[in-house]
């Protein structure tokens, strides 16, 4: 009985099993580089999908050694409100209606003085 006693064993601490004949999942080994040279390694599950670009610990993006280059032109254009605006009116228009807010603005102006 005494041989099976726990005592003396910080039981949440540490685990009885033990590591043998337990084999870890594959892995490869991935290397980015940065445009400055800093190589950067990365492992991966052997049937992950390497990403083209990796960011290293200092911020830099690293792209894949032998890899291909992203394509970014696929990227949309940002829209800024300027953009939007024209595709709903056209620049006649706009004006127009600049004009038409400056007249009631400086109409409005013109009353305050008087009053």
């Amino acid at each position: 009985m005494s041989d099976r006693s726990l005592r003396g064993m910080r039981l949440g601490a540490q685990s009885m099993e033990t590591e043998s004949g337990v084999e870890p999942a594959p892995r490869q080994r991935v290397e980015y580089r940065c445009e400055d040279g800093e190589q950067v390694f990365v492992t991966f599950s052997s049937e992950a999908e390497i990403p083209p670009v990796w960011v290293s610990k200092t911020g830099k993006e690293a792209l894949l050694v032998d890899g291909e280059r992203p394509d970014t032109s696929n990227e949309k254009a940002v829209r800024t409100h300027w953009d939007m605006l024209l595709e709903r009116r056209s620049l006649p228009e706009l004006e127009q209606i600049l004009d038409d807010r400056l007249t009631i603005l400086r109409e409005r102006r013109g009353e305050r003085r008087s009053a």
